[in-house]
């Protein structure tokens, strides 16, 4: 099939982050199959225009907002092109219904609802526009053309604040992890906290915590990786025993991961949480708010553990290292092994293909 993946960022956007993985993963695993896919995306300063990896075509255009009529455009022009689309949804779908033809397959894909996060991050006037656009206009132009979520609480999300009839198949995240050699977890505590650096992960409610923590856990280090629009003021206000390592490679990354006791997300809700499971593949358990998303990849008392919204994370965390066994990082191992991107690509070309992908979720 001739295949356009389309979506916000690519993999080396600096603000790239889950949904980004998520698209690449899936589109290198297309041309695997032997499709052909394009990856239609926003252009970052310096990045090419056209460029080939590992047998995806990339086409970058426009910046945060202009990229969607860029994109439009470009689909317009070529609409007899492809067979199927993925129209990626981050906040706000591109709409590509409007510019193709019936016989083109397109699937939404939704990572999370958004509505609540608008207005921590856009004016109050554009925050009510894209609850809009994500709505009502997003509910009318995928009206009849299947959608996916990564997850259950989003496919709830979709019912429920959005209002979507139509069907919602669920592909969640798979996961894979660099292995880093001669890496053992620190015997002094340890956490990490992995993922952009943005308002509604809240990495600010984890460093209030940590004084009191290192009271109770003399030598305790908090690690966080990742990088985004909050970097500065986070660092600005770092207490002791906080290092903040910015943007880490793969390898570094999981070094960083592997030595650490827990990992935590102070998010106030996810489509999945792919950080979660990057942590639960290299036996690292999580504690998180009992929010979309996180409730559903953090079993809670198995691979983690789900605090409800609220309470104070310094006891959360501080209960989490009391209870904390070895028996936490054998079963993260077997969590993390149910999730698979090849999986994930399997039910998409099916649904491109205009079949069935039969259940996409079973619970433990």
């Amino acid at each position: 099939m001739r295949i356009a993946v389309v979506n916000w960022r690519d993999p080396w956007h600096p603000q790239a982050g889950g949904a980004e993985t998520f698209a690449w993963e899936l589109s290198r695993r297309f041309v695997r199959a032997g499709h052909e896919v394009r990856y239609v995306t926003a252009r970052a300063p310096g990045q090419r225009r056209h460029e080939v990896v590992e047998g995806v075509r990339f086409v970058r255009m426009g910046g945060v907002f202009t990229v969607y009529p860029l994109v439009l455009g470009w689909l317009l022009a070529r609409r007899w092109r492809f067979d199927a689309v993925l129209d990626c949804q981050n906040g706000i779908p591109f709409f590509t219904p409007w510019v193709l033809p019936w016989r083109t397959r397109v699937i939404c894909v939704v990572h999370h609802v958004h509505d609540r996060q608008f207005g921590l991050h856009l004016p109050g006037w554009l925050a009510a526009f894209g609850r809009l656009l994500e709505g009502p206009v997003s509910r009318w132009s995928y009206r009849r053309r299947p959608s996916v979520a990564v997850s259950p609480s989003t496919v709830r999300a979709m019912r429920e604040r959005l209002g979507w009839r139509g069907p919602i198949h669920v592909v969640p995240n798979g996961v894979s992890v660099a292995t880093p050699a001669g890496s053992a977890r620190s015997p002094e505590p340890r956490i990490v906290c992995l993922g952009r650096l943005v308002a509604h992960k809240r990495v600010h409610l984890l460093l209030d915590a940590v004084p009191e923590l290192r009271a109770r856990f003399p030598g305790l280090v908090v690690d966080i990786v990742g990088r985004g629009p909050e970097e500065d003021a986070l660092r600005a206000r770092l207490p002791e025993g906080v290092v903040l390592h910015g943007y880490l490679p793969e390898e570094d990354k999981a070094r960083v991961v592997a030595r650490a006791w827990l990992h935590v997300s102070a998010s106030q809700g996810e489509g999945w949480g792919l950080s979660v499971l990057e942590a639960a593949a290299l036996g690292v358990p999580t504690v998180a708010y009992d929010v979309e998303g996180l409730r559903d990849a953090v079993r809670h008392g198995r691979t983690g553990w789900l605090l409800a919204e609220g309470t104070d994370l310094a006891k959360g965390i501080a209960g989490a290292l009391d209870d904390l066994d070895h028996t936490y990082g054998v079963r993260c191992r077997e969590w993390a092994g149910r999730f698979s991107w090849d999986r994930g690509a399997e039910r998409l070309l099916a649904l491109m293909r205009g079949l069935d992908p039969g259940p996409g979720w079973e619970e433990p």
